[in-house]
């Protein structure tokens, strides 16, 4: 699957690519104009109009390529599993809190009871108590 992958972006780039280069040759729809009064740029290496069909079907056909491709990928990630591949995203569904018993103490057996003296450490302030002050 990771090759297949690999090998559309690679595709996807590719078309990407040849199509900012073919789009950048062809002319523009004043370059005519410009060659019908005698400027001498109508002959070129396709032709006087072979370049505008050649150029502008082959940008047609890599911009299907393109969105092949693009269509593909975005089908490819949405397949894939649930769990995630960072190690946070595994981190949270990996470890999953045991539900408490009805009735039975959270206290941990053998351990002492704490003293009246000594506090609990305090919970994390949220929100705006977290940001540090100047």
């Amino acid at each position: 699957m990771n090759l297949v992958l690999n090998l559309l972006v690679g595709v996807q780039m590719l078309a990407a690519l040849a199509m900012i280069g073919l789009i950048l040759i062809q002319h523009g729809k004043g370059a005519d104009m410009g060659a019908a009064f005698g400027s001498g740029s109508a002959g070129s290496l396709f032709g006087a109009s072979g370049s505008a069909n050649f150029l502008s079907r082959t940008t047609a056909v890599l911009a299907a390529v393109f969105f092949a491709c693009t269509l593909l990928l975005a089908y490819f990630s949405h397949a894939r599993p649930v769990g995630g591949g960072s190690l946070l995203e595994r981190a949270a569904v990996g470890a999953p809190a045991a539900p408490a018993a009805p009735g039975a103490s959270n206290e941990i057996p053998g351990a002492a009871a704490p003293s009246a003296g000594a506090s609990a450490p305090a919970a994390p302030a949220s929100g705006a108590g977290q940001i540090p002050s100047k």
